[in-house]
């Protein structure tokens, strides 16, 4: 299979477990690059692409990069987009470049560093865009970013994109860019509850396209849903199932099931608070600080851990734990992705064997860190209607593109 007119294609660093790239593939978007330095978020990649169906064309086609981002060179260094073009790679060629850079830098957890975080890879980003001039770019990141104080920053970003005056993050001079040819659609907050997802989670989403490409046509934001998604209705089916394993047993440890299902099924109801991935240098995995803590209590769930999968629960007779304390009943890692969005069918990597850093904590931070797929789906739908819009206006490289 070679370059198509029909096919939208992307590349997308930070690319973490794929909570992005599941949404962009839904709508419509075919990897090229999915790039993660994570050891444990690129076996999740790995293992998905491998398997998964309807993810045939990343099978052939997709270069999973395990690595730092500062070091990649797309334009050398992806074999297989080489042979799906039949060609080296041009400007112009990715329909998509996508990313979440990493939040440390401007999340309300953190000390909000922006340019000072060694962690910051906005410039990555913007480098990567010079590069491979896509002829679309989505960057997300969390709704600090939004904060006043990072208004020249973002005015940076703003101009390196479409052109004009920006101070330095550097030097804090005054400087004219000229651009690289994009117009910024926005750089707009969306909440996760809004798109199905049963959480609050705001995110901060610039999408920029290139120029020539919005002529007599806008860039249309997506919608909210109609109907918010509760945690009982997302989790109901999974907590009942934990349950009913204990349920099937009879006896008193039967009736105190039933009790704390009942319980939990009688709690308030609502959407959950975010989500969080947690450090990877302290701890283990658990909900968030003290005040999501107090939040997912108000949920019916015990916020001090992540509870093990039903076949771990079983294997380990950690029922008491998992399930049955006062608190209420811990999540599982699968029960985590499901309030991040994430399709049931999607499995998580995460390497048992390295004490450090158990299987269950690399999976719970994986889904902890990710971007909800149903926000990137809606976004990457917006963007790609726009992108096919422009199809029949351009003349292609050779190929048909």
């Amino acid at each position: 299979m070679g370059a198509s007119d029909h096919t939208l294609t992307s590349i997308e660093i930070c690319a973490g477990a794929g909570g992005q790239a599941i949404g962009l593939h839904q709508a419509g978007f075919r990897h090229l690059a999915l790039v993660e330095i994570d050891p444990h978020a690129a076996a999740t990649l790995r293992r998905n692409v491998a398997h998964r169906e309807g993810w045939d064309f990343e099978r052939e086609h997709c270069d999973i990069i395990e690595g730092d981002v500062n070091d990649f060179k797309p334009m050398v260094q992806l074999e297989k987009a080489f042979a799906y073009f039949k060609r080296e790679l041009r400007h112009g060629d990715i329909d998509l470049l996508a990313g979440g850079v990493p939040c440390p830098p401007f999340s309300h957890a953190g000390k909000q560093l922006g340019k000072d975080d060694e962690r910051d890879l906005f410039p990555q980003m913007l480098r990567l865009v010079d590069d491979v001039r896509p002829k679309a770019v989505m960057i997300e990141n969390v709704r600090g970013i939004k904060d006043e104080k990072f208004q020249d920053y973002r005015d940076w970003v703003w101009a390196r994109l479409e052109g004009g005056e920006a101070k330095d993050p550097v030097t804090g001079e005054l400087e004219t860019h000229k651009g690289a040819g994009y117009k910024v659609c926005g750089w707009k907050v969306l909440e996760a509850s809004d798109f199905g997802v049963p959480q609050l989670r705001p995110r901060a989403i610039l999408v920029a396209i290139q120029a020539d490409l919005l002529a007599g046509q806008d860039f249309q934001w997506p919608t909210p849903c109609a109907e918010p998604v509760t945690v009982r209705k997302a989790l109901e089916p999974t907590m009942t199932e934990r349950y009913e394993q204990l349920i099937k047993k009879g006896g008193d440890l039967g009736r105190l099931a039933q009790v704390k299902l009942d319980a939990w099924l009688g709690h308030k109801t609502g959407i959950a608070p975010t989500l969080v991935g947690g450090s990877k240098k302290h701890g283990g995995a658990d909900l968030g600080p003290s005040r999501a803590k107090a939040a997912w209590n108000e949920l019916g769930v015990n916020a001090l851990g992540v509870a093990n999968s039903l076949d771990d629960c079983v294997a380990k007779d950690s029922w008491e734990r998992d399930l049955l304390r006062d608190r209420g009943p811990m999540l599982t890692v699968a029960q985590a992705a499901i309030i991040q969005g994430f399709p049931p069918e999607w499995d998580f990597e995460g390497d048992k064997s390295e004490g450090r850093l158990p299987g269950k904590t690399a999976q719970y931070r994986q889904v902890g860190n990710a971007f909800p797929p149903p926000v990137a789906h809606a976004v990457g739908e917006a963007i790609a209607k726009v992108l096919r819009a422009a199809r029949p206006q351009q003349n292609g490289p050779e190929g048909g593109r």
